[in-house]
């Protein structure tokens, strides 16, 4: 009786559903059968289905050694080779555009013996891991910076013009080559990632991974929390978006998911997780409720309208030391307004300016203890210039630089050298 009814109801009013003549429903427009059909269908038991959907196919061919072959180091990556950097530079000076492209034109380093030996202090780890929502191309990524100096020499007497220090001279870098990533699988590429950046940050170097999308965070901060100790470490989070979603597409781990299984796992706690530039139409009010329980200190660009930049710059330095020796800083380049870097598989307008984000990279280097950094979310397909690739070089150099300032004991939240402000022939210039 109840579904007679609502079938005579359904037939004189239709479905709920827009129509573009603007009448009530499809229903009464519909023959008979047809309408009634629809309405069973609209009206069925909803069941939920079986995920992941079930297959006749396993996820892995133990026939095909390929697939261990991308996690296999070669026996010989030592060999009778004594420890130490391998310097690819032919000649004593060379341009951006010359010779072997490593980060920031650093020597290679391909064994922790070799890091070990040269005291490398911070040593660059390529990630090219691609599994984006957005449009996919990170996993060129690494190619991208390593290639994306144009002009400018890597470390020849050319210290950063606000500071007067040189980072590439300064401190000892390393290429450390590439991660193992699994192009098909993000899951079989999680734990040899974690591996290698725990293998530098166990010989006492600073891992600074480039990527790659932003799933990246999960095992390159497990890694850091691994040497470091579970919740030891606090996390400075530069990013449009939040990426503490619960899940994506039935997935637990996404590009949009890390937060969230970092904070469950213990391996970074809520309290000492800073975010910083988010904006767009995320998180929902469930996740935002969940990010605040969790204890979770936030800056969106809501904040910076409303107070300005350099009152969130300053609270966001105070905080990312807060309660914590040791920090990680992480990186995406949406932070960024696409303006500045377009080259980004999720851009979101309304971001952060070059001029705003680069000092307080700067000063975290200098005035925190920072053991981790990772820069992700760079896509060359996504840019036709270079623009963002010369942004995310200067990303690089940034962070560097405030290392190589506290290296030297340049710890001053608003240092900058004489000669660089005062204009050429030592005028007045004002305090801050």
């Amino acid at each position: 009786m109840a579904v007679n009814v609502a079938w005579q109801g359904f037939v004189r009013r239709g479905p709920r559903l827009a129509h573009p003549d603007g009448r009530t429903g499809v229903a009464a427009t519909l023959p008979r059968p047809l309408a009634k059909a629809l309405f069973l269908h609209l009206n069925a038991p909803m069941s939920a289905p079986q995920f992941p959907p079930p297959t006749d196919f396993p996820e892995y061919n133990p026939e095909d050694l390929s697939g261990m072959g991308v996690f296999t180091k070669r026996p010989d990556l030592q060999g009778d080779r004594p420890p130490g950097l391998i310097d690819l530079r032919r000649y004593m000076f060379q341009l951006g555009m010359s010779g072997f492209q490593t980060f920031v034109g650093a020597p290679i380093a391909l064994t922790p013996a070799d890091l070990t030996a040269a005291g490398v202090e911070v040593a660059m780890i390529g990630a090219g891991l691609d599994f984006s929502y957005g449009m996919r191309g990170s996993a060129f990524g690494p190619k991208m910076v390593r290639n994306g100096e144009i002009y400018m020499p890597p470390g020849y007497g050319t210290p950063h013009q606000h500071t007067r220090v040189d980072p590439i001279t300064e401190l000892v870098l390393a290429d450390y080559g590439d991660a193992p990533v699994n192009n098909l699988s993000l899951y079989a590429s999680i734990e040899p990632i974690r591996a290698l950046v725990r293998e530098v940050a166990e010989t006492g170097a600073i891992p600074f991974i480039v990527g790659g999308d932003h799933s990246l965070m999960y095992p390159n901060v497990a890694a850091i929390a691994d040497v470091y100790g579970k919740g030891n470490v606090g996390v400075i989070h530069f990013d449009a978006h939040y990426d503490a979603t619960d899940a994506g597409l039935g997935l637990n781990l996404t590009h949009g998911t890390p937060v969230r299984r970092l904070i469950e796992q213990g391996h970074a706690s809520g309290h000492n997780f800073i975010q910083v530039g988010t904006r767009g139409w995320a998180p929902n009010d469930k996740d935002l409720g969940w990010m605040r329980d969790q204890g979770f200190r936030y800056h969106n660009m809501a904040q910076v309208d409303k107070f300005g930049w350099d009152w969130v710059m300053e609270r966001s330095i105070e905080e990312a030391g807060d309660g914590t020796e040791y920090l990680y800083i992480s990186i995406d380049m949406d932070v960024f307004d696409p303006a500045y870097a377009p080259g980004t598989g999720t851009p979101e307008p309304n971001g952060l300016t070059p001029r705003e984000l680069f000092p307080i990279l700067r000063r975290l280097g200098a005035e925190k203890n920072v053991v981790g950094i990772e820069l992700v979310e760079l896509n060359p397909f996504a840019d036709s210039t270079y623009a963002t690739a010369l942004v995310a070089n200067r990303v690089i150099r940034e962070v560097l630089t405030g290392i190589a300032m506290r290296k030297k004991g340049i710890t001053d939240p608003y240092y900058f050298a004489d000669v660089a402000i005062d204009g050429g022939q030592g005028q007045d210039w004002p305090q801050r």
